[in-house]
């Protein structure tokens, strides 16, 4: 059977490749979750957050690479998923080694929102760009070969809601990073107190609780889509899951509080307003909140404000404009 090395970091990209592995006629080589095959190395526990953090692991991503390269000769094709800090760097040692081996980016990096000269450094060195966003393709050159496969939310989505609910239950999200949740939960435990409503806490499995501190006054859920879909109302930190209560049609406030080394050269690095990825394809769909802004005081102004049916409407044209699943689309030009 025919290999393709795969690179996949983070656990989203594992999610989104467990849904694209049945449909590609390649046994699966490199870097995954082991329940998806046999990697090179496990990266279940491995997380890494922030410019700083990343500095530490330096020595580590080195020989990754170096393995991954020596790897790529036993691949047919080459398959990099998110993670463009490790991903772009992997793509051109890989060309500069071996010019004609294929090489497919799916879950692109936001170029267009964060440092835009990667995008030309994509179209040298990948020969295919699976986009999951329909505008990515306009910052691209008119030339290149970049396709929208569709939306894999939309494909790991199975309950949407078709009116507001009203169900007494508030989701509260800190993320999936240790510091994520370190900086959110003490804010998001005031404002819990001052919610009378059952307050649903999303962590993901095997994460280490203590991480977490006092959870006593909420109900523990390891199923973001499911607590998404029961609630009123999110607060939640900034990332895929912002995207997915969007989609899901529950109203929420996007919160997010960086270490002030790592904001300072994010900012310096933006090219855009918005930071939710609803925001930026339709503008005005849920408030934002960031740094200091993620207080008591304005996460119950965005509890108190929500618009439930207008929400809906929002949510509604959100799945029109991603149109479809991806993993079936990806899968057909990943296997051509």
């Amino acid at each position: 059977m025919k290999k393709i090395l795969i690179s996949a970091f983070e656990k989203s990209a594992n999610l989104h490749l467990s849904y694209l592995l049945p449909h590609i006629a390649y046994e699966p080589i490199g870097i995954f979750d082991t329940n998806l095959g046999t990697p090179l190395v496990d990266m279940q526990n491995f997380a890494v957050m922030g410019f700083v953090d990343v500095l530490k692991k330096i020595p580590f991503f080195i020989d990754l690479k170096k393995r991954m390269v020596d790897l790529a000769t036993q691949a047919d094709r080459v398959l990099l998923i998110d993670a463009s800090g490790f991903n772009l760097p992997l793509a051109k040692a890989i060309k500069e080694r071996y010019p004609n081996k294929e090489i497919i980016y799916y879950i692109l990096p936001q170029a267009w929102a964060w440092r835009r000269g990667r995008i030309k450094k994509i179209e040298r060195y990948v020969d295919k760009a699976l986009s999951i966003l329909p505008f990515e393709k306009e910052y691209y050159s008119p030339h290149y070969n970049i396709k929208y496969v569709g939306h894999p939310l939309l494909d790991e989505i199975k309950q949407f809601k078709t009116s507001p609910t009203k169900t007494d239950k508030i989701v509260f999200m800190p993320g999936s990073r240790k510091q994520e949740i370190i900086s959110l939960m003490p804010i998001f435990r005031k404002v819990r107190k001052r919610i009378d409503k059952e307050a649903i806490l999303v962590a993901p499995k095997n994460m280490d609780l203590s991480i977490y501190g006092d959870i006593s006054g909420f109900t523990l859920s390891h199923n973001p889509h499911q607590a998404l879909y029961e609630a009123e109302f999110g607060f939640i930190c900034s990332g895929t899951a912002t995207l997915e209560a969007a989609l899901i049609g529950t109203p929420l406030a996007l919160c997010y509080i960086a270490k002030p080394l790592d904001y300072a050269i994010a900012k310096s690095f933006a090219k855009i307003d918005k930071v939710g990825l609803a925001n930026i394809m339709l503008e005005d769909v849920h408030p934002e909140f960031l740094q200091e802004e993620v207080n008591e005081r304005n996460l119950l102004q965005a509890y108190k404000n929500a618009e439930p049916e207008a929400f809906l409407q929002k949510s509604f044209e959100l799945r029109k404009y991603l149109g479809h699943g991806s993993a079936k689309n990806a899968a057909k030009e990943i296997n051509g």
